[in-house]
């Protein structure tokens, strides 16, 4: 099965959703999931997945080591200079269910936003379903506040725990975490990725708090621009045809695409683009590297192609509400508007608004944030000062 199309596969699902008058396929019933692994079968040609485990496990571990050599694999490598990387490894793992029912569930957290800075948690999370569901970028996450009213007891632990490892590493973490039966499972954590303008707010709040020192904070702003470190917004932000989720930071005027080869093909004539898609897929990489920002009709902040959005500074709205996107058409339908391919739109990544026509874009500064930055690496430069005149006063000395 492996390298076998998905597309027949989702169109099947999608056609018995409309069956069964259903929302998504967790809602499907026994019968209808029997149905729909016998239509899977026919369309892969009579072969399913191996009886044997091992065999499931092996042809899962050669997925990944092929996946290594994907088309989006080596775009990602080249934009982010990684191509001396040599390969990839598998980890495997016992797992826990979250789809096991009503009290079950798998999520994504950032301890802090990673597209401003603020100091307040940015919890995905789906009922029902199991991690990939989440990061895939092909749903809508519910949030925080979902979370709450169904799980309370597991909303309360997830939140102790995010200051316990922010404790513990000093720095913001990026966490997936599974809950099976109404107990939560904490999967992973590790330092998330941010935006510049994020990474500069963090680094002072972490100081502020007594997490790290100003020394530390100055090393983990290196390699940033600080100078050149802007916040820009619309200056019209006035009826805006569409409403998402703010998953990147940053303003954006562009002509419409709807796929990676057309937004290759506008930019190519010079003009800004904003790449429209259905979903936050990482096969589309490769047009957000030539885009000026990125809109989807569903997924969350924390599907990995909204990541790879904030790693490259490109403003993102995902989970745009009555948005339909109509590849083959070259045509969006916004909530009040239609857009068609090489029409103008505007996007603003802070409030996850998409507004018809191009924007005026005014340019600001963070003025208080960069003074203190300044006044840390003065006081760092007085302290090694005095430092290096105590040791040639010591070692003056008779």
């Amino acid at each position: 099965m492996a390298g076998t199309d998905p597309a027949p596969l989702t169109a099947r699902a999608r056609e018995l959703m409309i069956e069964e008058a259903v929302n998504s396929g967790r809602e499907f019933d026994g019968e209808s999931l029997e149905r729909l692994a016998a239509d899977y079968r026919v369309l892969l040609g009579g072969d399913g997945p191996p009886d044997d485990p091992m065999a499931q496990l092996t042809s899962a571990a050669r997925a990944v080591y092929r996946s290594w050599m994907s088309e989006r694999a080596q775009t990602y490598r080249r934009l982010q200079h990684l191509e001396h990387l040599q390969g990839t490894a598998v980890t495997v793992q016992a797992m826990v269910f979250g789809n096991c029912g009503h009290s079950s569930a798998a999520g994504v957290v950032f301890s802090r936003d990673p597209s401003t800075g603020a100091a307040q948690p940015v919890i995905e999370v789906l009922f029902e379903a199991q991690g990939e569901d989440v990061v895939a970028g092909r749903h809508t996450p519910e949030t925080e506040e979902a979370l709450a009213r169904a799980l309370p007891t597991v909303a309360t632990q997830l939140r102790a725990i995010l200051a316990q490892l922010e404790r513990e590493f000093g720095d913001m973490q990026d966490v997936e975490f599974t809950v099976e039966d109404g107990r939560l499972y904490m999967l992973q954590t590790r330092t998330a990725k941010r935006t510049p303008r994020a990474a500069l707010r963090i680094a002072i709040d972490l100081v502020h708090e007594g997490l790290i020192t100003p020394a530390q904070a100055l090393r983990r702003l290196d390699g940033i621009e600080l100078d050149a470190l802007t916040h820009r917004r619309l200056l019209e932000t006035h009826d805006p045809v569409a409403r998402g989720i703010a998953a990147s930071s940053g303003v954006a005027s562009g002509r419409a695409a709807f796929d990676s080869a057309a937004a290759k093909q506008l930019s190519g004539c010079g003009d800004p683009v904003i790449l429209v898609r259905p979903d936050t897929n990482t096969a589309d990489v490769a047009g957000f590297a030539v885009s000026a920002g990125i809109v989807t009709a569903v997924g969350g902040r924390t599907a990995h192609a909204a990541l790879v959005a904030r790693q490259m500074g490109k403003p993102c709205i995902v989970g745009c509400d009555r948005t339909v996107i109509d590849v083959a058409g070259r045509r969006a339908q916004f909530a009040t508007a239609t857009v068609a391919e090489g029409e103008w739109i505007s996007i603003d990544g802070d409030s996850g608004e998409v507004y018809l026509g191009r924007r005026e874009v005014v340019t600001e500064r963070p003025e208080d944030e960069l003074a203190q930055v300044e006044r840390w690496r003065q006081s760092a430069t007085r302290d090694s000062r005095g430092m290096r005149l105590d040791e040639a006063a010591r070692l003056s000395l008779p």
